[in-house]
């Protein structure tokens, strides 16, 4: 998906979160998206990195804890694969590609993006581990 790419046309599942847009900024590293309500969300490649849906980042079960993901600051997205009418694939050059990204999940991300940024600096912090590789 380089570029732009509009996302498959309509809301066939009604999906409350709808995108109008997506675009990979390659230089920026970064994801933006635009939402039919008009939201904006510019989001870094290294912020979706180590907010990843994946069971990698999110473990397999309810029980389990979010893994604080260390060494993610010059990571890029190298891809976005569309998957179905509810999703895209992010593929990164770390080699990460497992985590599914909703239309929802992505709203979300943008919307929870400032608080959700500071508590990875502190989960960092508290580890003792950092942002750079």
């Amino acid at each position: 998906m380089p570029g732009t790419q509009a996302p498959p046309a309509g809301n066939p599942g009604k999906t409350r979160h709808w995108p109008n847009e997506i675009r990979l900024r390659r230089a920026e590293r970064c994801l933006e998206i635009t939402f039919e309500d008009g939201t904006h969300y510019s989001l870094s490649a290294e912020f979706l990195r180590v907010e990843s849906p994946s069971a990698e980042v999110r473990g397999h079960g309810a029980r389990d804890h979010k893994r604080v993901v260390s060494g993610c600051r010059h990571v890029a997205i190298t891809a976005v694969e569309p998957v179905g009418n509810y999703a895209v694939r992010l593929i990164f050059d770390d080699g990460h590609d497992s985590g599914l990204y909703s239309w929802t999940t992505l709203y979300e991300l943008g919307q929870h993006r400032d608080e959700l940024w500071a508590e990875y600096l502190a989960q960092l912090a508290a580890h003792g581990v950092s942002r750079d590789p």
